[in-house]
């Protein structure tokens, strides 16, 4: 990493390193020891050399600060909820004209809440984009 080791970090980087850290617990990299272990370094971590340190052993593409350490659905190139989302009112209006029942526009708001309405990561992930933005303004 061409950036300064010994530079601060803040809540932000944490939370993406942790997010980076449970990606490789979930592919199978890290034990549930190695995984407490390592998330207890990064919580400590006050600079981006002690985060790198947590991840020198495991591959580079999903490591702190790299693009993929900030992924969401976004970053395979296909937002398929919010695809759904928009095709969602289109055919419940033409359900509507060939049934003639108003009741597949409740399609609408059901397809709303089980594409996005347990989905806490991404907004979370939202709120931090957003702060984020305003940071730097």
């Amino acid at each position: 990493m061409s950036e300064v080791p010994e530079i601060r970090i803040g809540t932000v980087e944490r939370e993406q390193a942790l997010d980076a850290l449970s990606r490789h617990f979930t592919d199978g990299r890290l034990t549930v020891t190695e995984f407490d272990e390592r998330s207890g370094q990064i919580a400590a971590a006050s600079t981006r050399g002690q985060l790198e340190q947590v991840f020198s052993d495991l591959p580079a593409t999903t490591g702190p600060g790299s693009p993929a350490t900030v992924t969401d659905d976004h970053a395979s190139g296909v937002d398929w909820p919010g695809r759904a989302m928009a095709v969602v009112p289109l055919i419940a209006l033409v359900l509507f004209f060939v049934t003639g029942s108003w009741l597949w526009f409740l399609a609408v708001p059901i397809a709303g809440a089980l594409l996005y309405g347990g989905n806490r990561e991404r907004t979370r992930r939202r709120r931090r984009r957003r702060n984020d933005t305003e940071d730097r303004n």
